[in-house]
């Protein structure tokens, strides 16, 4: 096997032998036939939208399959041998749909004409030949850019679903992310055209981030600050974690009445502030914290678990009795609920014995998005003027399990007092509890919600940029990003795409950015690998 894709990667080079997530090469080689795959389907999407041709069942397909491959979303070897037929039998049926529109149905040998072994052994074959590991000659700044762009549109697939799912899509989402597949399997394009593509590849994350956007406070509302309890209610228990907003809600709705308290986890604990949600007098509070902590909390649960999509790595036996996937999410052995029908879950949480006593911890803020933000913004603007806040710093991305990440903590610790905090995703929760206090009635800590919500983190800063009459790079604020895995990525590149400066990220820079390619990132973008935080904060503070 050969994986470079998540920042924690063996060695800061490749995952070889096996994944440090836990990925077996039976799984990694699968993902890389399914990406082969998906680089036929879209080759053939793109010959249809030239005739008119956009099939909305072959557009939530890729978007849904090309979102199973990132880190720790799916580990079952079974569900990507569907994936990979499904893939096969769609872009099959799309072209006798495209010839009929007198559109390219006839392709060379490649992944538009590929054809799935009908064994085990026969796919393990087809997939050693086309793994992402390095071709011999291949130009190692072009496979740095089509491998950016490749991870790029995986993250963008899984903003496109979340959005999906919740009636949210824009054509012009697809259409990209299938002219960005194919383009990954086009050999001739070169440096330029790559690197037009990453940036292409950021503006259409924004769209889709904007999707997500309003599915989300469409749905639910705009978030409004709320605290939530970090303790737990006396009695039986259900605890969501990962991203899947309408997952939550149909576990609430369904779980009402029967004696059950849903708890969060992860990055579910923005969703507190949403008022379509935390109208359910039984979504209690947050249970964990760091996500290197995740396999002891777990395993510290005394009722029902269920994954939606997230960043955990594969289960353990401690827990694994405890826990349903749903969504893209999926593990051997894991029950799976694929129809929103919660009842093995709850049925399971009555049968445990859930939490024998109240316990009333400490209590974190949530629900300070751009509605929220910008409600106040005169307050801010004059407490700039008045330089009672002298910078802004954004501390976000997403947590991991390397020492390194202790710099994130120790740097929003050393923030000085006149400086505001704003964080999102889940690398926050290395100092989401931290008390920072506040500066004119403004916390200094503020929580915008999880890595789906930074379209808003972004437009708070155009707002505030416009507010003050400057560009975005001229504001009091510094981006200090951590990174994991490809939703990462796709935000990176829209930051790119939107001309953001000065980035600083870590705790390590992706294996899969050559040196050539890191060279154009900081001449053009002055993006820097994090150092200390007392330098850090030196350098930008002075």
């Amino acid at each position: 096997m050969f994986c470079y894709q998540c920042e924690q990667t063996a060695k800061g080079e490749g995952c070889t032998v096996l994944g440090v997530c836990g990925k077996q090469p039976e799984v990694a080689a699968l993902q890389d036939l399914l990406i082969y795959c998906l680089q036929g389907l879209a080759q053939v999407a793109v010959g249809g939208r030239q005739v008119g041709i956009s099939d909305r069942q072959v557009n939530v397909f890729t978007v849904e399959a090309t979102f199973a491959t990132l880190t720790n979303v799916d580990f079952d070897p079974e569900r990507f041998v569907k994936l990979i037929n499904q893939g096969a039998y769609l872009r099959e049926n799309l072209k006798e749909k495209v010839k009929a529109a007198g559109g390219q149905a006839d392709f060379p040998a490649g992944p538009a004409t590929f054809k799935p072994e009908a064994t085990p052994e026969g796919l393990a074959k087809q997939a050693e030949a086309v793994a992402l590991a390095a071709a011999p000659g291949e130009d190692a700044d072009v496979r740095s850019l089509r491998h950016t762009l490749l991870f790029g549109l995986k993250g963008v697939s899984a903003y496109a679903d979340h959005a999906q799912i919740l009636g949210q899509e824009d054509d012009q989402v697809y259409a990209f992310i299938h002219e960005g597949l194919a383009a990954t399997a086009n050999k001739d394009l070169g440096l330029n055209d790559l690197l037009g593509l990453c940036l292409k590849c950021g503006e259409i994350n924004l769209r889709a981030m904007e999707l997500l956007d309003a599915a989300n406070t469409g749905r639910y509302g705009h978030p409004v600050p709320t605290k939530v309890p970090l303790g737990h209610k006396k009695g039986k228990a259900i605890l969501v974690s990962g991203h899947d907003l309408l997952d939550l809600e149909e576990i609430l709705k369904q779980s009402a009445g029967k004696g059950i308290y849903v708890y969060t986890h992860g990055e579910m604990l923005p969703t507190h502030g949403y008022p379509g949600l935390k109208k359910y007098p039984h979504f209690y509070g947050h249970f964990g914290t760091a996500w290197q902590n995740q396999i002891k909390e777990f395993g510290q649960f005394p009722g029902a678990i269920v994954m939606t999509t997230n960043c955990l790595q594969k289960p353990q036996a401690s827990y694994a009795d405890n826990l349903f996937t749903c969504g893209v999410v999926g593990w051997p052995g894991i029950p799976h609920i694929a129809d929103r029908n919660f009842k093995p879950v709850i049925d399971k949480a009555l049968a445990l014995p859930g939490f024998a006593e109240d316990l009333n911890g400490r209590a974190v803020m949530v629900g300070f998005a751009r509605n929220t933000v910008m409600s106040v913004a005169g307050q801010v603007i004059e407490a700039v003027k008045n330089k009672h806040i002298r910078h802004f710093f954004l501390v976000g991305g997403c947590d991991g399990t390397k020492a390194g990440r202790s710099y994130y903590t120790e740097f929003v610790e050393k923030v000085p007092k006149d400086c505001v905090v704003l964080t999102l995703a889940c690398g926050k929760f290395r100092f989401f509890d931290k008390d920072l206090g506040d500066i004119g009635g403004i916390p200094r800590l503020l929580d915008v919600g999880q890595c789906n919500d930074a379209y808003s983190a972004i437009q708070i800063a155009v707002a505030l940029a416009n507010a003050f009459g400057v560009g975005v790079n001229d504001l009091p604020l510094s981006l200090i990003l951590s990174w994991y895995e490809q939703k990462a990525v796709a935000i990176l590149l829209t930051l790119l795409h939107l001309g953001i400066k000065n980035m600083r990220l870590g705790p390590s820079l992706p294996a899969f950015i050559s040196p050539n390619v890191l060279d154009v990132l900081v001449k053009n973008f002055n993006i820097k690998p994090i150092t200390t935080p007392d330098e850090d904060l030196k350098a930008i503070l002075g």
